[in-house]
């Protein structure tokens, strides 16, 4: 017999409030017995998306006034660093929709679109987590800095690459340099529309040391990135002990580019500020699913380091596969709340669709960090570096990667005549 508190709202906790918790809140606020409380943290810089925001209903997140598409539609043109010809590109291979091509939008400016889908009533503000714990039937307890303690039926970690709840379950996890350090500038366009053969495309300029990358963005902002890359074990390395977002000295990244051509120079003398981006990443976790209640999305569940600029993509990604595969066991039609093991079941259901695609994208940011602390010291050869942009990035299989489709594989690969998470442990 069902006791009286099966017909509450299942109650789910999501700590921190980027691009990944606010989408989480977004999707599962559509059930109308999922009451969700949001923990509130702050964001900023330049991202990508795939084409899944817009099944989540969230046009305006990602309309052309928030968001930059280019002119030609392609994702990204590769110049060379000193003589300024196109080395190669990417293409799309199977966009159709516009509001589906890549684009390029300003973190800040997106995370205040999907704000504005938040009920202000759901989120708490300055509340710093300390611990997590999870009884299977019970639920999941939240422990505050403040001394508070919250009680939730479902834990959702959507609190970026230094996540407490990921420590909570994995206290080991470790972040390490990969050698890389960016100059981030983000301003109006008005200060390029002046420079010659400033490129209308978002372009990356490919040198035998470094890269830059020159973009609009949405709400008429403009973002250039610099970097300098250097040997992570060495202890003298250039910025090793550089702190995310701080900031730096323009003539740093003017002197980087000094001997570059004229439009990166350029784009660099009009650059107002920088600030540091120190890349860090980790290895892939053995599971996103703790305690049968508890599970991470976006930077938390897969630290690939912002790689291709993919951080917001995939934060949307998950956030709406985990939202699908709640929705598999706990249907708008339930007349009961989920059990413990139907829980257990949709998040490894959702581990399931989504951390190969994540460990697929980790294996190839290591591959390409452990090249590039090789190339230290030994700059790449123009011969080399031509051959390189021309087969371009490789990365279709990221930039359109149909989630919804994904999950819907994966639910069939599983699924038995008796579905439930001992099944979906077994076949992973």
């Amino acid at each position: 017999m069902a006791e009286p508190s099966d017909f509450l709202p299942l109650q789910v906790a999501i700590i921190g409030s980027g691009i990944a918790g606010l989408t989480a809140a977004i999707a599962l606020r559509k059930h109308p017995k999922i009451s969700v409380v949001l923990n509130r943290s702050k964001h900023s810089s330049r991202t990508e998306w795939s084409p899944n925001p817009s099944k989540l209903g969230l046009d305006n997140a990602i309309s052309d006034e928030v968001a930059f598409r280019g002119p030609s539609n392609i994702p990204m043109i590769y110049r060379h660093w000193k003589t300024n010809e196109i080395i190669g590109m990417d293409v799309h291979e199977d966009v159709t929709e516009h509001l589906h091509q890549t684009a390029r939008y300003h973190r800040a400016h997106l995370h205040q679109a999907l704000l504005d889908n938040v009920p202000r009533s759901i989120i708490r503000l300055r509340k710093k987590l300390v611990s997590a714990k999870v009884d299977p039937q019970e639920g999941v307890t939240l422990e505050f800095e403040d001394g508070t303690l919250a009680t939730a039926g479902i834990l959702i970690g959507a609190d970026g690459l230094r996540s407490r709840v990921r420590t909570s379950f994995v206290p080991d996890f470790e972040l390490k340099w990969s050698g890389w350090t960016a100059f981030r500038s983000v301003f109006d366009t008005s200060l390029v529309e002046s420079i010659p053969n400033v490129p209308l495309d978002s372009t990356h300029w490919w040198g035998p040391d470094t890269t830059f990358f020159a973009s609009r963005l949405g709400k008429n902002t403009y973002t250039v990135v610099g970097g300098v890359n250097a040997d992570p074990k060495d202890s003298s390395a250039a910025l090793k002990n550089a702190e995310w977002d701080q900031e730096a000295s323009v003539s740093l990244l003017r002197d980087k580019y000094s001997d570059w051509n004229p439009v990166v120079r350029t784009l660099t003398e009009v650059t107002p500020s920088t600030h540091f981006y120190p890349n860090f990443s980790g290895s892939s976790l053995s599971t996103w699913v703790f305690g049968s209640r508890a599970t991470l999305i976006g930077d938390a569940a897969h630290a690939h380091g912002g790689a291709h600029a993919t951080g917001g993509s995939l934060a949307i990604d998950d956030a709406y596969c985990l939202s699908l595969a709640l929705l598999s066991i706990f249907p708008f039609t339930a007349t009961r709340r989920p059990s413990s093991r139907e829980i257990e079941t949709a998040l490894r259901l959702y581990e399931a669709t989504r951390k190969p695609h994540a460990e697929r994208l980790l294996n190839k940011v290591h591959a390409a960090n452990s090249a590039k602390a090789a190339k230290v010291g030994n700059p790449e050869g123009d011969e080399e570096l031509r051959a390189r942009a021309a087969k371009g990035s490789d990365t279709n299989w990221l930039h359109e990667h149909d989630v919804e489709k994904a999950f819907k594989e994966t639910k069939m690969r599983i699924e038995g005549h008796l579905w439930d998470a001992d099944d979906v442990s077994a076949k992973l």
